[in-house]
């Protein structure tokens, strides 16, 4: 099966949890052997203790008494080990359950890439991460502990068929009935416990928003809005969240007592049959002590099933998120990527970007511009064209290896700047130093107090929007692509600091094909090639001096950047 997912999660959350065993059947299968072996010794106790008593107390035969009473230690000290191997390796079986979904929703999330944002919520992916993965785990518990209670059930049962076959008929049918009884609730819990988890998803993602936004909120004053709406959300999930409690205290509660009831009820059929002779006092004690194990794996069928519950719902929720698709796939009939630098086209605008020269968008309307570059990156359905082919019949994965998309709301995640400006290739400190100075960001080195080895927290929030703007360049140029779209790099750094980008930008991808989109007069001046937007499409296309002498409009756009930068 692939590691990014399971192959078939369509066929429902059982077979998402049927996945997690299988790729570790050999654990699995140990720890329900170990959890057999564990219940069922707590069978062995009541047995032997009955021998003692028959064999020794009775018939006042001292070394057969000190023998059995040997024995029953002996069965206590094996069975503390089991169950201390059973615990160890369930915790293993839920351990690598967790780790596998939180890597297989992972990966899937990075799959997902652009598309992720536009189809859930980062609160949603989060609360997977904080709730989902850990209930999912533990409903594994049943394949251990589970098996063994079902087996446990059924030795106590043939055991005391040779005592008594009425013993034995009681015992059969009321275990059934006890689980029956606690079925409703089962099903009122996957109800409410579904609406909780909607809801919990909601909550999350309302903090994330906040939490993320704060700085804008902040200045706009609308901070205390999010926090109320954050806190209505809190109660209902807090009443929710009561209705859930509600329901589990009396699984909780029937658990433990039904079976306790039960105990009761056979003890006292077992002692009236003691009384009349039908069996000994030593059987009486053993049906006590077989009746009193039973609550254990009784008591686990509750339990059992109710973190089957919640595997199940939480289970429910990954499924949600794997079923989302990529906006962007491959073709079956998918090509390979040029093999050597070819003219990349939008013929929705009419923008053609030769091969190594450095090509400037300029545009009245921002968004123009980044819609030419969202095509040209594959980011969004078009016609664009590579080397003749259209984009969206090459192989995804060498476009987005070869075609880098440089925005400023790209994400900078938490790590140092090294791990941070090297991305996805390994680092290489020369080669970062150099691109940071190619973004003019070695200033923002020299403020940290660790250099390369400085955190940076998430989305840079220890930096300033020019520092972050320029940590995001140095990224785009450290990845060395054979074609790189820039979106507005030089729109939050003062003008001084811009011209040094412009200068350094150029000789960083000498020979290499790169766009720009930007309305800067010291950027586009650097530009091979400038091409002029007016709603949408190329209007006229050259140099920056040869724009600024034949187009009038060009002219007063460029003459407005340079008026807004000098009034920063």
């Amino acid at each position: 099966m692939s590691e990014r997912e399971p192959t078939d999660y369509q066929s429902g959350p059982l077979r998402l949890l049927w996945w997690l065993v299988v790729c570790q059947r050999a654990r699995v299968a140990t720890g329900a052997v170990l959890g057999t072996l564990w219940m069922v010794g707590l069978a062995l106790p009541p047995y032997l203790l009955s021998r003692a008593i028959d064999d020794g107390l009775r018939a006042h035969d001292m070394p057969a008494l000190a023998w059995w009473t040997l024995a029953i230690l002996g069965a206590g000290v094996a069975n503390a080990g089991l169950a201390v191997a059973r615990h160890r390796t369930m915790t293993k079986v839920r351990m690598d359950a967790s780790f596998r979904i939180a890597r297989t929703t992972a990966n899937h999330a990075a799959y997902l890439g652009a598309t992720l944002a536009r189809r859930t919520t980062a609160g949603e992916v989060a609360a997977i991460g904080m709730g989902d993965v850990r209930a999912i785990a533990s409903s594994l518990t049943i394949t251990g502990p589970g098996v063994g209670a079902v087996i446990a059930y059924v030795t106590v049962a043939v055991l005391l068929f040779s005592l008594s076959p009425l013993l034995a008929l009681v015992i059969l049918t009321g275990v059934p009935l006890l689980v029956v009884a606690v079925g409703p609730l089962l099903g009122r819990l996957y109800r409410v416990g579904a609406d909780y988890r909607e809801l919990q998803g909601v909550s999350t993602a309302r903090l994330v928003d906040i939490l993320t936004g704060l700085r804008i909120l902040n200045g706009l004053g609308g901070k205390q809005h999010y926090i109320d709406r954050y806190r209505q959300d809190s109660q209902s999930l807090r009443h929710k969240g009561y209705r859930v409690g509600a329901v589990m205290s009396w699984l909780g509660a029937l658990g433990t007592g039904l079976p306790a009831l039960f105990l009761a009820a056979v003890t006292w059929l077992a002692a009236r049959m003691a009384v009349d002779g039908t069996i000994s006092i030593g059987d009486l004690v053993a049906v006590y002590g077989y009746v009193a194990m039973l609550v254990v794996p009784v008591s686990f069928f509750i339990e059992g099933a109710n973190m089957l519950t919640h595997g199940i719902i939480a289970a429910r929720r990954v499924i949600r998120l794997l079923a989302v698709t990529p906006d962007h796939t491959d073709t079956p009939t998918a090509a390979d990527a040029p093999d050597r630098p070819e003219t990349l086209r939008d013929p929705a605008s009419g923008v053609e970007v030769q091969p190594g020269v450095l090509t400037a968008l300029a545009g009245g309307r921002h968004g123009d511009a980044v819609a030419v570059v969202d095509r040209l990156g594959r980011f969004a359905e078009s016609t664009a064209e590579w080397g003749g082919r259209r984009l969206d019949d090459i192989v995804l994965d060498q476009v987005r290896a070869r075609i880098v998309l440089a925005d400023n709301d790209a994400a900078l995640f938490t790590g140092t700047v090294r791990e941070v400006v090297a991305g996805r290739r390994e680092p290489d400190d020369g080669k970062i130093e150099a691109a940071v100075r190619a973004a003019a960001a070695t200033d923002v080195l020299e403020a940290l107090p660790g250099g390369l080895d400085s955190m940076i927290t998430a989305q840079g929030r220890n930096l300033s929007g020019g520092q972050r703007q320029r940590l995001r360049l140095a990224r785009a140029l450290y990845a060395e692509p054979q074609i790189l779209l820039a979106v507005e790099p030089t729109s939050a750094v003062d003008t001084h600091t811009e011209a040094v980008i412009a200068t350094r930008l150029r000789l960083a991808r000498t020979g290499r094909t790169t766009v720009v989109t930007t309305t800067s007069p010291l950027v586009l001046e650097q530009a091979d090639v400038v091409e002029y937007l007016v709603d949408g499409r190329v209007a006229a296309r050259g140099t920056h001096h040869e724009l600024l002498a034949t187009e009038p409009g060009y002219r007063a756009l460029v003459s407005r950047d340079a008026d807004e930068k000098a009034l920063r």
